[in-house]
């Protein structure tokens, strides 16, 4: 059920056919939540939020937040358990940004660190961060 009143910052439709490429679509429990995760840790800007749908931009990627409630109607509503791991296996990565700073605002909201920034033998510098819903987001830069 939605809970977005009002309409939308532009129709479904249209914002569906102006998608190109590759796609990422996160189910969160909570939109807000994974807002101010984007914002204040990723250094994203919020294009358009609201209680059920949000995009976000940041480094030159774009990903969709839709609320959890939003896909009861959808086959995976039943695997959306509260406390159900999210994304094992997938690194969703930030490249060219400064991992050191990412992982300090991390922490200081209380974010789990996966790996603290590191420099990796395939010359990126690199800190592991676990969004409040369980997602994996890999900060890098090149080493020098």
């Amino acid at each position: 059920m939605k809970k977005r009143e009002g309409d939308p910052w532009m129709p479904a439709g249209t914002y569906s056919k102006s998608l190109k490429g590759f796609g990422v679509n996160l189910l969160v429990q909570d939109v807000a939540v994974a807002v101010t995760f984007g914002i204040e840790v990723l250094e994203a800007e919020a294009v358009y939020t609201d209680p059920d749908f949000a995009v976000m931009r940041a480094q030159g990627a774009e990903w969709i937040l839709h609320a959890d409630h939003t896909y009861d109607s959808h086959p995976l509503h039943g695997s959306l358990a509260e406390g159900a791991h999210r994304g094992v296996g997938v690194e969703f990565r930030l490249h060219n940004m400064d991992p050191d700073a990412a992982e300090a605002r991390a922490r200081a909201r209380g974010d789990v660190i996966f790996a603290g920034a590191l420099d990796k033998g395939h010359g990126l510098r690199e800190a592991y961060i676990t969004d409040p819903d369980g997602y994996l987001w890999v900060v890098d830069r090149p080493t020098d």
